[in-house]
Order: structure tokens, then C-alpha cells, then sequence
């Protein structure tokens, strides 16, 4: 997979989070899978087409997903994943994902992305393509939110 395709989704993370009160933003661990497969409690799914073809799943347990809906509202207290909660995780990896897509576009790439499906629960397992997929840990003071991408390519 091409670091300069795969780069600019960590970049949005590091670039978006700060703006929502985030002091502590870094790369933890990578790893590749076979398929994207995706199996936390909250699940941010979005799709690519145009220039590249794949999926982006940004997941995380619902801990992190509680703090990260609290900070998109000004710092709201968050005690479940209501439906103002759950816009909220969603809305937040729209804004990364178009972070991604305004980087991939300065370097000649066209990208649209498919509006954000939030997928929750516990047990629960989502496959969405099988296709290599690099998955990115981004550890923050509130959770670690680990960013699966899954290019065609």
C-alpha cells in the first residue's frame, strides 16, 4: 500500500483532533489484515471512489466514543451513545475523512466519500472488503482510535 495514499487519513486524525480539544495526538501501533474487518463497539464506516476505491473504518470502544461525542459538544457530559452522541462520532470522522480527502487532492488524487454509517454494538463483527488493510492506532488522552483503511489499488 502507498504511505502517500494511506498518510493523509492519520494526517486528518492528527490535523482534525486538536481542533476539538485534543492535546495528546500520536501514531501507536500498525498492522495489516487480509480484509477489513472491523469488531470495536463503535464503528465509523466511509467509502471511496473516484480516483481510489476502498473503505475507511475508523473504530473505537465505546469508552472512547462517549469522551470524543463530549468534546464535539463542547464538553457535554456524555453518559450513553444517544442519537446526539452517536451524530457526533459520526460528524467527527466526516470532518477527518474530508481532512484526508483536501490532502489527497494536493497531490492530483480526486476522492469522494460516501456520507458516514456509524455501526455499534457489542460482538459485533463488520466486513466491508477483502482487500489488504493497513490499521493505524491514534492514541489520545481519552482512547485509542484505530483508523482501518482498505485501498483497491
Amino acid at each position: 500500500m502507498d504511505v502517500k495514499l494511506v498518510a493523509p487519513f492519520v494526517e486528518g486524525v492528527a490535523n482534525i483532533l486538536p481542533q476539538f480539544g485534543f492535546t495528546q495526538v500520536r501514531r501507536g501501533k500498525l498492522a495489516l489484515k487480509d480484509k477489513l474487518i472491523v469488531t470495536m463497539d463503535v464503528n465509523v464506516l466511509i467509502g471511496l471512489n473516484m480516483d481510489l476505491h476502498g473503505n475507511v473504518a475508523y473504530a473505537m470502544d465505546e469508552a472512547t466514543a462517549k469522551k470524543v461525542a463530549s468534546r464535539m459538544m463542547m464538553g457535554m457530559p456524555v453518559d450513553e451513545l444517544n442519537e446526539l452522541a452517536q451524530s457526533a462520532v459520526a460528524e467527527l470522522a466526516n470532518m477527518v475523512a474530508a481532512q484526508a480527502v483536501t490532502i489527497l487532492e494536493g497531490i492530483g488524487k480526486r476522492v469522494n466519500i460516501s456520507p458516514p454509517t456509524l455501526v455499534m454494538g457489542k460482538n459485533v463483527t463488520v466486513r466491508m472488503s477483502r482487500v489488504k488493510t493497513l490499521v493505524v492506532e491514534m492514541i489520545t488522552e481519552d482512547g485509542t482510535i484505530e483508523i482501518n483503511i482498505g485501498l483497491e489499488v
